[in-house]
């Protein structure tokens, strides 16, 4: 298989705590993988590295071979590695329409105009996906939690070049309509050749998606394989109950 995303020997300190340390991490294109530890254990951090929120300390992150260490947040979203929160960050005055249409538009050129109507065309399809095309003129704003999760999951497949997509917790707090329409589409668009990495805590939800899981520890990775490879393993039962 082909590795698309890599991380080498990163290090993230916070004064004199390492939130992430000396990982060795890779994605394969295509592939779902699962990324689970207990809390404080480092994944989010690792997510905020990756997609440029922070710099690494040492080490570094390539894609597609091209070392992206330290590049702005909005530059690798350009190359095509995009990220949601585990509290959805939509522009809350804008409609679901507005919100859906900026993440192919952020970047502005005065040719938009060009290519709206087939933007708002592929908005209005995901938004049917999703059963959302009823608040389509909503303001974010009024959305319920697991409504605002949906359009930030659906909003990132608006973006012409995505190739990795790292999910925060994508099913915390939503219910499970919401859920399965989140499983159906990583299921779907993994099959077109987008790397998923998702963040849980739901290991039914893991083991259901995710071949491969890699679990974090004390910021370094202590184990990857099958669910039922990790389960089993006395390193994961000690970090997650205490040894």
């Amino acid at each position: 298989m082909e590795t698309i995303l890599q991380t080498n020997q990163l290090v993230r300190r916070f004064g004199g705590l390492v939130a992430v340390n000396r990982v060795d991490f890779s994605l394969e294109k295509g592939e779902v993988r699962g990324l689970i530890g207990p809390n404080g254990s480092g994944k989010t951090t690792l997510i905020n590295i990756i997609t440029g929120v922070y710099e690494p300390t040492s080490g570094n992150v390539t894609f597609n071979n091209e070392n992206i260490s330290g590049l702005p947040p909005n530059q690798i979203a350009r190359k095509g590695v995009l990220r949601t929160f585990q509290v959805p960050r939509l522009f809350g005055s804008m409609s679901v329409i507005e919100n859906m249409l900026i993440t192919r538009f952020a970047n502005f050129s005065l040719g938009y105009r060009k290519h709206y109507d087939e933007a708002v065309a592929q908005a209005d399809e995901l938004l049917t996906t999703a059963n959302l095309m009823h608040l389509r003129d909503e303001k974010a704003k009024t959305l319920s939690g697991g409504q605002k999760a949906l359009v930030q999951f659906m909003r990132a497949f608006m973006v012409n070049n995505l190739q990795v997509l790292l999910l925060d917790e994508p099913f915390a707090g939503v219910n499970v309509i919401v859920k399965e329409t989140m499983m159906d589409m990583i299921i779907r668009k993994a099959a077109e050749g987008i790397t998923f990495l998702v963040v849980s805590h739901e290991m039914t939800s893991i083991r259901r998606l995710c071949p491969r899981v890699t679990v974090l520890a004390e910021g370094a990775v202590i184990t990857e394989g099958s669910m039922d490879q990790i389960v089993a393993n006395e390193q994961v039962i000690s970090a997650y109950l205490g040894g």
